[in-house]
């Protein structure tokens, strides 16, 4: 067991980001498409030198126009953000932009003014598209799951391993019995002659008291699947984020008997191609 664990923490990997990975160029198009109209009126402003009166006179044709004005500084509609003024008064942003003369004060105080101004930038389509791959950046976080399903599907593909994504337990009466009720599902779900593999898949690049919890969680999940005939747990995880909880993954690996990283996952593999 303790020559399992060294090799399975040896093997962790410090990313699973390929460089296609770090932007959604795609998603980023798209985001700026869906406002480039609106965009490219509010080219009319960069150069203006009175900027009140040029507002006032693109209110007057398209006020619809500045409902985008958020994402110039980098904030999205749905984020809800707040300003307080110079009374103390506090306002959600996008309330600034329902009146032409707080569309004035909302560039005057950001300092949007004098950026349209002296044209520091030159077109709007293609700021707002720097801004989108900014505000991508910060969703990396939350597409570490993602890619790492993603791998494990290519694995599978590469493979020939057919699986099921996203499937939830309730699928399975039997499952049901030991787990009772719940909204739970599985990653993925591969079918064999002898068995139905129930697989979860995640990658810790960094560390935190979830690892802990999700350690505790499949402990103690994979003896009850496990203990249910004809049904297997499997944990695919890997990332040096587990060095952090080691204590807790050692103990995991003592009573989950399959887990595997995304270096010894070929050794499920071959378990699988056994059971065709």
């Amino acid at each position: 067991m303790k020559n399992r664990f060294d090799e399975f923490m040896a093997q962790l990997k410090e990313t699973n980001f390929a460089l296609k990975d770090y932007v959604d160029f795609p998603k980023i198009t798209s985001n700026v498409q869906a406002i480039s109209m609106r965009l490219n009126q509010l080219n009319y402003l960069l150069g203006q030198q009175d900027m009140s009166s040029s507002v006032r006179y693109l209110w007057k044709e398209n006020p619809k126009a500045f409902s985008v004005l958020g994402i110039l500084i980098a904030l999205r509609d749905k984020d809800n953000k707040k300003a307080i003024d110079a009374g103390g008064n506090i306002h959600l942003v996008t309330d600034y932009f329902k009146s032409v003369e707080q569309v004035i004060t909302f560039l005057n105080e950001t300092g949007l003014t004098k950026v349209f101004q002296t044209k520091q930038v030159k077109n709007l389509v293609d700021y707002v598209f720097g801004v989108e791959v900014g505000l991508d950046t910060n969703a990396r976080k939350n597409r570490g799951g993602h890619i790492m399903e993603e791998i494990v599907a290519d694995i599978f593909k590469r493979n020939g391993v057919q699986f099921e994504q996203e499937v939830y337990y309730t699928r399975f009466p039997e499952i049901v019995k030991v787990l009772g009720v719940d909204n739970k599902r599985f990653d993925f779900v591969v079918r064999t002659r002898d068995k139905v593999y129930l697989i979860e898949a995640n990658f810790y690049s960094g560390g935190g008291s979830k690892l802990n919890e999700v350690a505790r969680s499949y402990t103690e999940l994979a003896p009850k699947i496990n203990s249910v005939a004809g049904f297997e747990f499997v944990w695919i995880t890997d990332g040096i984020g587990w060095r952090s909880a080691s204590n807790k993954l050692e103990e995991a690996l003592a009573h989950i008997p399959n887990v595997y990283n995304l270096t010894s996952i070929n050794a499920f593999i071959d378990k699988l191609k056994q059971q065709v």
